[in-house]
């Protein structure tokens, strides 16, 4: 029999039926930001003016209007003509997406070119709004402010590697230390060297020796911020052969770091081994990095490099945000963020992180502050995988979860929260599934990923995944030794073979007697 199909209420495909945007959060505005930088001209349109910032949209041009700056002290006029394009385009895609609030900035080349202020004039009639011009204070600041959005309760020095300028600016527990910023932006400093390494290096090295940051970094981390040493790090990271390709908070010791710095300084950019992984427009300036970045560590003293994807952008728009959202973690943010987009019940992922602690509570398994957040981000992001096949949902969502544009999470973190998942799908524990990020995560974290793995699969076979149930649950003292996992008389059916075979899974890897038991 023919089913009637005006009682089919599933999305049509035909392109005149509008179909709504499931993908992306409610009621949120998307707000932009273009960046008129020495070297390239960015548009970056976010979901939201959020904690935790989603990329909507992000082009950009190396359109190189630092060019030659240091020699004539004028915009390049190739360069301005191409940022002017890069700039009407921006305008109209900015317009397409329906973003309202676009904030226009410009940093170090125009701000310091004689033909800047006629450059800016033309820009703001291309764009139709009026740029803000950052100081080089301002850069430093809204660079330390991308790297207070991207961390969680970052201190350090932080230093933001440009075109033109490197800003360099001290974080703390009590605030921001007094910004700098110095000639050593990569087309700059390949500029006043003539593109001489050797004399690159010593104006580098004269310019951070003398720095009011020298020795500051002792057994602190250094945030690197901009797109030279982003792909610095792409190289280091090719070259380790490192499991993990996420650049922010990609970590590098410094010491023996002058061994890769050396070798990127002396070497022909395109024999590098590992290259392949820097896009050819950005190898030119690679050297020029490497010669800065050796200055910082030689004369700042950092313990290690810490790398960050946020920075000015995204520090200008952590600066608008009201207090109490600057208080919120952005991991949690990002992760509740995903649950709403994901699971079946962003409800039973917050219900999870109660149930979680009570567990942990009950059956003694102690935690430090960081060991909690990554807990409860664990929990939110529980149920993302669902829509999965059954055969692959582990994989897809270990590889979702680890490669998220999630910030305030260091690589063990990403490690234990991606295998939480794979875990609480595949079940065995037994075999090495993924062993280099079984290592990344180290021997504590992961034992956490398997128990809270294992406690979700008992879980989710007594809830279906639906809210409402898990308050009803409580962990019970055993006279006959161990616990007992007492749910309502009401519910007594759920209790079968599945779930205390499960059970008695997670009993082994918590190392107690465990029971289930209506009461």
């Amino acid at each position: 029999m023919l089913q009637d199909s005006s009682q089919d209420k599933r999305p049509s495909t035909a392109a005149s039926t509008e179909l709504p945007a499931l993908g992306r959060l409610p009621g949120a505005k998307p707000v932009a930001v273009i960046d008129i930088g020495s070297n390239s001209v960015r548009l970056v349109i976010y979901e939201g003016l959020a904690r935790s910032l989603t990329v909507l949209f992000n082009e950009k041009v190396l359109s190189g209007l630092g060019k030659g700056l240091a020699q004539t002290g004028r915009l390049d006029g190739p360069a301005v003509e191409s940022a002017l394009a890069a700039l009407r385009r921006f305008a109209l895609l900015a317009k397409q997406a329906g973003v309202e609030d676009v904030y226009p900035i410009a940093t170090a080349a125009a701000r310091e070119a004689q033909n800047g202020p006629e450059f800016i004039r033309a820009a703001e009639a291309a764009l139709g709004r009026e740029i803000t011009i950052l100081s080089g204070s301002d850069e430093a600041n809204g660079a330390a402010h991308g790297v207070l959005a991207g961390f969680h309760r970052p201190e350090g020095i932080v230093g933001d590697l440009g075109g033109g300028s490197l800003e360099l600016i001290e974080l703390t527990g009590g605030g921001l230390g007094v910004g700098i910023t110095t000639p050593l932006g990569g087309l700059r400093l390949r500029d006043l060297s003539g593109g001489d390494l050797a004399k690159a290096q010593s104006i580098a090295d004269s310019h951070v020796s003398s720095s009011s940051l020298a020795g500051r970094g002792e057994g602190k981390p250094f945030y690197a911020v901009g797109g030279t040493w982003r792909n610095l790090a792409k190289l280091h990271m090719e070259q380790q052969g490192y499991p993990l390709h996420v650049m922010h908070a990609y970590e590098i010791p410094t010491a023996g770091l002058d061994g890769f710095l050396d070798a990127v300084v002396k070497s022909d950019p395109e024999k590098l081994p590992g290259i392949a992984a820097v896009s050819k427009s950005r190898r030119a300036l690679l050297a020029f990095g490497a010669v800065a970045l050796r200055s910082v560590v030689r004369f700042v003293k950092p313990e290690k490099i810490v790398l960050s994807a946020l920075g000015l952008r995204e520090g200008f728009l952590y600066d608008k945000l009201s207090d109490e959202e600057r208080a919120k973690d952005p991991l949690l943010e990002s992760a509740l963020e995903l649950a709403i987009l994901r699971s079946r019940s962003p409800q039973h992922a917050r219900e999870m992180v109660d149930w979680s602690r009570r567990s942990f509570e009950a059956l003694g398994i102690d935690e430090t502050p960081e060991e909690e957040r990554l807990r409860v981000a664990a929990c939110l992001l529980a149920d993302i995988g669902w829509r999965a096949h059954p055969d692959y949902r582990g994989k897809q969502a270990l590889s979702i979860i680890a490669h998220a544009a999630m910030p305030a999470v260091d690589h063990r973190g990403r490690a234990f929260l991606g295998l939480t998942n794979f875990y609480r799908h595949e079940g065995s524990l037994e075999q090495q599934h993924i062993p280099e990020l079984e290592s990344l995560a180290g021997e504590r974290l992961l034992k956490r990923a398997q128990i809270l793995a294992l406690l979700f699969r008992v879980t989710y076979l007594l809830t279906a995944s639906m809210p409402g149930v898990l308050d009803q649950f409580k962990w019970l003292q055993d006279p006959r030794g161990g616990f007992t996992l007492a749910i309502p008389a009401a519910l007594a059916d759920l209790i079968g073979e599945r779930p205390e075979g499960r059970l008695q899974q997670f009993a082994k890897v918590v190392g107690q007697a465990l029971r289930i038991e209506a009461r």
